[in-house]
């Protein structure tokens, strides 16, 4: 998607034939499953399938001709490797130009490869970057419980902490400070939820700068060199790129 843009539901003349609009989003919601790189695209143009406009659909094609100059790259997932989960969570601060609501994004990772990610409008607006961050947290916190889950129904032991990365620090000292205060009732909840899964060791916040987040990828439109270095970091390649 363009960098900087904007969609907004007043913005443009509506599609003569709104079904072709929402047959290619439906084909694009599919591709996410593999294909991490689109998720926050597809996210942005599936909220507006009620009454699409020309600038939506002219989006769509800009993500096709994306898709069709990189048909051979996916996710490489290796038979050997570490069985270490590790999650990363960002937020872009009251992203939407509509309703002002922010969005979350994480990612996680089996080792070194990428195996679940969301993109997510949150559903409140929120006062603060800090609190953006906070709910960032706790949904990321919750797959890990359930990714935790699903490798102890395989059999497979994770008894060390599952590290969680943040590129917030107020967020962080939220996480790990005992003492609720004025900045927290709203979130009251998320607080609790996160702290007693630090207390109970089965997460690890840790502070990671803005420029290595691979969340990044799943809150806002990259430019191109951030892009393919979000998404080299990913493990996805390209097996038609000459080696």
């Amino acid at each position: 998607m363009e960098q900087h843009l904007k969609l907004s539901a007043t913005n443009g003349t509506p599609l003569e034939n709104p079904s072709t609009y929402r047959r290619l989003i439906g084909r694009l919601i599919y591709l996410t499953i593999t294909r991490p790189d689109i998720t926050y695209s597809v996210h942005n143009l599936s909220q507006f399938m009620h009454t699409p406009l020309q600038p939506y659909y002219n989006a769509a094609l800009r993500l096709l001709r994306y898709l069709k100059g990189t048909p051979g790259k996916g996710i490489l997932l290796p038979s050997t490797g570490s069985l270490h989960l590790t999650g990363y969570c960002d937020s872009d601060w009251a992203s939407c130009p509509m309703t002002r609501r922010s969005t979350s994004g994480y990612i996680t990772m089996l080792g070194s490869c990428p195996i679940s990610w969301k993109t997510k409008k949150q559903v409140t607006v929120a006062r603060s970057s800090c609190e953006v961050e906070y709910r960032s947290m706790a949904l990321l916190c919750c797959e890990l419980v359930w990714l935790k889950t699903l490798l102890q129904d395989l059999h497979i032991s994770h008894s060390e902490p599952i590290t969680l990365h943040c590129d917030n620090k107020a967020a962080l000292h939220i996480a790990t400070n005992p003492v609720f205060h004025e900045r927290t009732k709203h979130i009251e909840l998320d607080c609790h939820f996160v702290r007693d899964k630090i207390t109970d060791g089965l997460i690890k916040p840790s502070y990671m700068p803005t420029d290595n987040q691979l969340a990044d990828l799943f809150t806002k439109a990259l430019g191109k060199d951030r892009l393919l270095l979000l998404l080299g970091k990913l493990g996805m390649y390209d097996i038609h790129a000459p080696t």
